[in-house]
């Protein structure tokens, strides 16, 4: 055995003599044929051999690897020598130094053939070389490219996600290093874009360039086909709807504006608004500003009541009561899992928050009625946080809650929201006041009215387009038509505070 240092070794592409052979390793550099399997099989049918790529660990990247000597492969890899070449046993072996991105590693190339090696097949085997190398590199930059997309990215959701927990202070802070003045700005609009799960990615990219990099666009973690972009000013939100028309199965909906602290509620508006848009011709809509049950009532009154209920909260650290108030409206939001999704948690976790809440507040999410109370108080306190004298001071008896639900402006509302059911003659004001004093549970309620549990969840059905309301879905619609009830006194008040039953595995709204 031999080890020699290879005169044909030069720098360059293949001449320019266009000759047959260079013409199709130069073909192998195009953006279709970017695959080093697939150069080193072709440099074995070329030379009429074998070929075989090994890194630098020695694994087989590409090719059938033929005998070698393992002391000839070390010195070509760690560089004392740039080639080898070897002759025995009827066979004609080369050896060659493949540099990697990294000038730490090289792999070696190994090409075997009955015939001596001309030079003509040595010129193949070294302007391979150089084609395998730039591959190595076009696919590391391409690499580190995804990596940083996928870091920005993580980036954009993490901001997305302390936006969620009212942390306006650190989203801000983190925003700043890459998207400086992006949250500069008390309001924001949310959207939501939903797509098809195989053009999300595009889609996304597309927002980002439609808004110009003034809005957070984040790919939605619970949602495959949605993605969420928070648009602090008008002209991002308008980009994006010139996104919709001309692309199929498309649809956006918007929030109304709202403090970044309220960026989850403005989610909730956004992902309402977009089951609209679905209908809709021009495929977007924006979240009606309809009339809402607590604007019905005494302004001072229900922030008070709202302080009294949340006031065992008080106690905790700041940051800990923030954490468990926006997880807690999160999860009566949406279902357990959506919402650990967004917060970028475990669904133990958003249990675990919502079970301690219920205990501070000595009630049970497994009613419905309850879960509807508890959401209007964490409506009202994320609209009016800290204000002066609102958990303490010296003030007049606070109002209870039926006594807030029963003012005439709040009666009126509720009775002209729940009469359009009358008119349909399968009496579904009937099935949709049991179907709620079930906790939303079809098949309970259909036991206690004596019908199929498919009948239930028809005239559910059939009573969202009348009341305008999402049902099935739960969530803010579902309580507004909660709260309707209490009102008109066809369903009992809740139990708030009071004593707590062992907690089912379903408290956490789905």
């Amino acid at each position: 055995m031999a080890g020699r240092e290879d005169g044909y070794r030069r720098t360059g592409a293949p001449g320019a003599d266009a000759s047959p052979w260079a013409e199709q390793l130069l073909g192998h550099l195009r953006p279709t044929g970017r695959d080093v399997r697939r150069v080193v099989t072709w440099l074995a049918d070329a030379v009429q051999g074998t070929a075989a790529l090994q890194d630098d660990t020695g694994t087989l990247i590409a090719g059938a690897r033929p005998p070698l000597d393992d002391d000839l492969v070390a010195s070509v890899a760690a560089g004392r020598i740039a080639s080898a070449a070897w002759e025995g046993h009827g066979r004609h072996l080369r050896l060659v130094r493949v540099a990697y991105p990294n000038p730490a590693s090289a792999g070696v190339l190994a090409v075997s053939r009955e015939a001596p090696f001309d030079r003509r097949a040595a010129d193949m085997v070294t302007h391979t070389v150089q084609v395998i190398e730039l591959l190595l590199r076009a696919g590391e930059t391409t690499a580190a490219g995804h990596r940083l997309e996928r870091a920005t990215s993580d980036l954009r959701l993490a901001i997305l996600q302390l936006l969620m927990v009212e942390d306006t202070v650190s989203a801000r802070r983190v925003a700043a290093g890459l998207w400086p003045g992006l949250l500069d700005t008390d309001t924001a609009c949310v959207h939501v874009v939903e797509g098809t799960v195989e053009e999300r990615d595009r889609l996304a990219e597309e927002c980002i360039e439609a808004t110009g990099e003034q809005a957070l666009v984040v790919r939605c973690p619970a949602m495959d086909q949605h993605v969420i972009v928070v648009t602090p000013g008008d002209t991002a939100a308008r980009e994006l709807r010139s996104l919709i028309g001309p692309r199929p199965d498309t649809f956006i909906g918007g929030s109304a504006r709202h403090s970044l602290a309220r960026t989850a509620t403005a989610y909730g508006q956004a992902v309402s608004a977009l089951a609209v848009a679905h209908f809709r011709p021009d495929k977007a809509a924006v979240y009606a500003e309809r009339t809402h049950p607590e604007r019905l009532i005494d302004p001072a009154a229900l922030s008070d009541w709202t302080a009294q209920l949340l006031r065992p909260l008080d106690t905790l650290p700041h940051h800990t009561r923030a954490e468990l108030l926006a997880t807690t409206r999160l999860g009566l939001e949406f279902t357990a899992v959506s919402a650990a999704k967004v917060l970028g948690v475990s669904r133990n976790t958003v249990r675990a928050r919502m079970e301690r809440v219920e205990a501070l507040l000595r009630t049970d999410f497994s009613d419905l009625t309850a879960r509807a109370v508890v959401h209007l108080a964490l409506n009202i306190q994320v609209s009016r946080p800290d204000e002066p004298g609102g958990p303490g001071g010296s003030r007049a008896p606070r109002a209870a809650l039926p006594d807030l639900l029963s003012g005439p402006a709040m009666r009126t509302w509720a009775q002209d929201l729940l009469t359009r059911l009358d008119q349909d003659t399968r009496d579904l004001r009937r099935t949709l006041r049991a179907w709620i004093a079930e906790g939303a549970n079809a098949e309970r309620t259909a036991q206690s009215l004596g019908v199929h549990a498919q009948t239930v969840r028809e005239h559910v059905r059939s009573a969202e387009p009348v009341l305008e309301r999402q049902l099935l879905a739960g969530g803010s619609d579902l309580y507004e038509v909660v709260l309707a009830h209490l009102a008109t006194g066809d369903l009992d008040q809740p139990a708030l505070p009071g004593a707590k039953p062992g907690l089912p595995d379903s408290l956490v709204h789905r």
